[in-house]
């Protein structure tokens, strides 16, 4: 059996990487790579083939492999090259694209999508949401670091103090706790907003200052992921936002809605009110942003205010995020591939959310 590793269009990671070349044999397949996959994350060719993993053209990936992996979704046309009963897994986002699945099941494939593995106990370790949004959580917070105009930590010179940065975190989920974390390890101080109950004590642990609006719907069945709120809910959160944004120096966003619109947490008053020189990054851009200025994949400045909208941060830091991206894949194709022989068994309840179309 073999797993075909594609290289990415607009990308700097990629999907599986060198080291994962023992796991691959134990389960009782042989690797080919797409010439070049590895390099903007630092992996050359020769890397591979030093452990086995073969360097070939698109091709070859495409018509011979029986798995094949990226990161983001292939074309039509690649899709429409792969072996009838082939195995393709990326990242396809079906809850935000309803088109998704229907355009799939044209291909005579098996198709699964990483970003519907479950938010279990039992899937933690195939969890890749939660990876790369650990590291656009660090990143979010030295891109914020790089455009600010002044220094994070608090520091005493003989010319007089230096205050230290002010950050409010939108949103404490993996990326917002990160976002936290390494706010306080330069020396923030941090204030952090989050509708789910259960996010205070992890916020309080970090070190920062967990701030509550009453009222907010907590939907423990959510998997972990917070829940749309009531417009009456989001109007008092918005005020409140807005009164802590204009002490703030920096806004770091991640505030989404699995299915939805990113909820409007930064309204345009709040950016005109801000001080000259603050920052926010927007980590829910893609989903339309927590701010109402921010425009995908671009870093522009309204009133003094930089906005930075990325929210695939994780991209910056390619070598280790295809690292993580990589040992989740595999951790997952170990459910599914024993003895070179793969099995999609959906009585598992992981193979079953993540199997998004069938051959």
């Amino acid at each position: 059996m073999v797993l075909g590793i594609l290289k990415e269009d607009h990308l700097q990671r990629v999907a599986i990487t060198p080291a994962a070349s023992k796991k691959i044999k134990t389960m009782g397949m042989t690797a080919k790579v797409e010439h070049g996959a590895g390099e903007k994350s630092g992996f050359s060719d020769q890397s591979y083939s030093d452990n086995e993993i073969q360097p070939v053209s698109r091709e070859d990936i495409l018509k011979q492999s029986d798995i094949i992996v990226s990161i983001a979704p292939v074309s039509d046309e690649d899709m429409g090259k792969m072996k009838n009963g082939a195995l393709y897994i990326s990242m396809l986002a079906p809850y935000q694209d309803a088109e998704v699945i229907p355009r799939l099941a044209k291909f005579p494939i098996n198709v699964v999508s990483m970003d519907m593995i479950p938010r279990t106990t039992l899937a933690q370790s195939m969890d890749v949401l939660s990876s790369m949004a650990s590291l656009a959580g660090y990143k979010a917070v030295l891109k914020a670091a790089d455009h600010y105009n002044n220094m994070f930590p608090m520091m005493m010179t003989a010319a007089g103090t230096i205050p230290p940065a002010r950050v409010m975190v939108l949103g404490a989920g993996v990326a917002g706790l990160q976002a936290i974390a390494t706010a306080k390890r330069l020396g923030a101080v941090v204030e952090a907003f989050d509708t789910r109950a259960a996010a205070k004590e992890e916020v309080m642990s970090l070190g920062a200052t967990f701030v509550e609006v009453e009222g907010a719907a907590d939907d423990r069945g959510a998997g972990g992921y917070a829940v749309q709120q009531t417009e009456e809910f989001l109007a008092r959160q918005r005020a409140l936002v807005q009164e802590k944004a204009l002490k703030s120096n920096i806004i770091i966003a991640t505030a989404q809605v699995r299915g939805r619109k990113a909820p409007l947490l930064v309204t345009e008053e709040t950016i005109n009110n801000m001080k000259p020189g603050s920052v926010i990054v927007d980590l829910a851009a893609s989903t339309g942003g927590n701010c109402a200025c921010t425009e995908n994949n671009k870093t522009i400045e309204r009133n003094g205010v930089v906005i930075i909208g990325n929210s695939d941060l994780a991209d910056d830091a390619s070598g280790v995020a295809s690292n993580l991206f990589s040992n989740n894949t595999i951790n997952f194709l170990q459910i599914v591939v024993k003895d070179g022989v793969m099995t999609l068994d959906e009585d598992n309840e992981i193979i079953k959310s993540a199997l998004i179309s069938k051959a």
